[in-house]
């Protein structure tokens, strides 16, 4: 294995971890809830309580528009995906499957989890890094 020290980049790793968590923790502070994208995403479609609405759809705009946000002041990474349309259905569906049967995401238990000290989360976040790491051996190494 090999790595692209070109692609290398600690300082935007950083400031973007930063960034995740400082969001985490104001959500916490100030609305009492969690970080989890799943569950806000998922709360904001299947009809919100009374007064949830706007906060859940405030998170998942800022989701939106950091992209524009951020190209404003430097060109976006390029992305590349190695599958095709149906692949990233299935891979989407999967990933949301996960995420409801380990009542979270990786936002949910890896961020917000670990930092409360989770056994939960810390089961979860090693269930689906090991799940990952698998898909990407299979995927990378044994199908080609």
């Amino acid at each position: 294995m090999t790595i692209d020290w070109s692609h290398f980049t600690p300082a935007a790793a950083l400031a973007g971890g930063l960034l995740i968590g400082l969001a985490a923790a104001l959500l916490l502070a100030f609305n009492g809830r969690i970080a989890g994208i799943s569950g806000i995403l998922g709360g904001l479609l299947a009809r919100p309580r009374s007064g949830e609405f706007a906060w859940r759809a405030a998170f998942v705009l800022g989701l939106i528009l950091a992209p524009a946000l951020y190209q404003v002041f430097a060109a976006l990474p390029a992305s590349r995906v190695d599958t095709g349309g149906a692949g990233l259905v299935a891979a989407g569906l999967l990933v949301g499957y996960g995420a409801r049967l380990g009542s979270g995401c990786t936002s949910g238990h890896g961020v917000c989890g670990l930092s409360r000290l989770s056994p939960r989360s810390l089961a979860a976040t090693l269930t689906f890094m090991a799940a990952g790491f698998a898909t990407v051996f299979v995927a990378r190494h044994l199908l080609g």
